[in-house]
């Protein structure tokens, strides 16, 4: 039987980063009731009937929804049903929540939070656009602990506009000081579309040399694992069994119910996307109308597909027998060539039951990645 792991997106932001394409919006303070409201239907009505084995709130910034919004938003999240061992994780970002607000949070049922960084120099932090500074985070980490969240990631990034390999050393060493049970670390990506993009587009963006990303991401691996961090998926280090269960529902194609302005939903073999304008969801939900604008079911192909470059972001990569399990027939009658291809240069290695990147394919596993599409 597979997990099922809910993911609720709220969309606000104080200020949106420079970096950031995600479906976030500033300035829409007016409709945060209203979403909210609308946000508590969908919960209700997707959920019945389910049992979650994790709860994934994310954003936008979470933790900048007013209190009266999150009180709202508790009262339904209490009426979700879930397993006894349920990971519930909200995404915060420093200088939007004070200790009341983090009271909510854990009383709404959130037993893990991660919390946005990025860097530990406050000229960095104003150069992405963050609306913290190292000292909030610093604080905002320690409140955490004091009201007894035992489980909390950070979130950091490198191959940052103007970032020298020792302001990274730095940040990793700062951070893993303070012990939290999870690290991610993204390199930066500069999506279309964002302001980054403009700038690079102009010439106005000094990105790391390739080389000094490579050195920056071999050695937060090594750091990481010195000092006591599993490394299980290219971007995430964890302690012993502190893993994000909820991450792990989607690297293992288990089903996932998404709830919110553009959430993401994989149930029933069908991907699904909500409507990304705020205004226009609200409007949906509060007139019973379908919610969705994408819809997809799933071939056996695209399962096929997704099993593989999901399932190799893990560093424990994939089982061969759950893809005969899975799909009844041999993985190597499907995708051989491509994975001994791959053994041969030494970035594919298999271990009895086991299909996994080498340590060396990480830089290049997009690549990768992409050969497993079937024509």
């Amino acid at each position: 039987m597979g997990k099922l792991g809910l993911y609720i997106h709220i969309p606000f932001c104080k200020k949106k980063c420079l970096y950031c394409d995600f479906p976030s919006y500033s300035c829409m303070e007016k409709y945060m009731l209203d979403y909210v409201k609308a946000l508590c239907l969908e919960i209700e009505n997707k959920c019945k009937g389910k049992r979650f084995n994790t709860i994934f709130i994310g954003g936008g910034t979470p933790s900048y929804l007013s209190m009266e919004a999150w009180e709202i938003l508790k009262e339904t999240l209490h009426k979700v049903n879930k397993h006894e061992d349920c990971e519930f994780t909200v995404e915060c970002n420093p200088g939007s929540f004070d200790k009341d607000k983090l009271e909510v949070i854990k009383t709404a049922g959130a037993n893990r939070i991660s919390i946005g960084l990025q860097a530990c120099q406050n000229e960095l932090l104003a150069s992405l656009g963050r609306i913290h500074n190292f000292s909030e985070f610093l604080k905002g980490f320690e409140m955490a602990r004091n009201i007894g969240f035992k489980n909390i990631n950070v979130d950091l990034m490198f191959a940052i506009p103007g970032q020298s390999f020792e302001q990274w050393k730095e940040t990793l060493e700062k951070v893993s000081n303070l012990n939290p049970e999870h690290i991610s670390c993204y390199s930066l990506i500069v999506e279309e579309g964002t302001p980054f993009y403009k700038m690079k587009e102009e010439g106005k963006l000094a990105l790391p040399e390739e080389d000094v990303e490579v050195k920056m991401y071999n050695f937060t691996v090594e750091f990481l694992r010195d000092n006591g961090y599993k490394q299980y998926e290219i971007s995430n280090f964890s302690k012993e069994h502190k893993e994000c269960k909820h991450n792990l529902i989607y690297w293992s194609m288990d089903e996932y119910i998404g709830c919110g302005a553009s959430a993401h939903s994989y149930f029933n073999n069908i991907r699904n996307k909500n409507e990304s304008n705020v205004k226009r969801y609200i409007e949906k939900i509060l007139s019973y109308e379908d919610t969705s604008v994408e819809k997809h079911e799933n071939s056996t192909k695209d399962n096929m597909e997704e099993f593989m470059f999901l399932g190799l972001r893990k560093t424990n990569g994939i089982r061969i027998s759950d893809f005969k399990s899975k799909f009844n027939v041999n993985i190597y009658d499907i995708y051989g060539a491509v994975v001994n291809k791959y053994e041969k240069l030494g970035l594919i290695k298999i271990e009895s039951d086991k299909v996994f990147l080498t340590e060396k394919a990480v830089h290049i596993s997009n690549t990768i990645m992409s050969d497993f599409i079937l024509e």
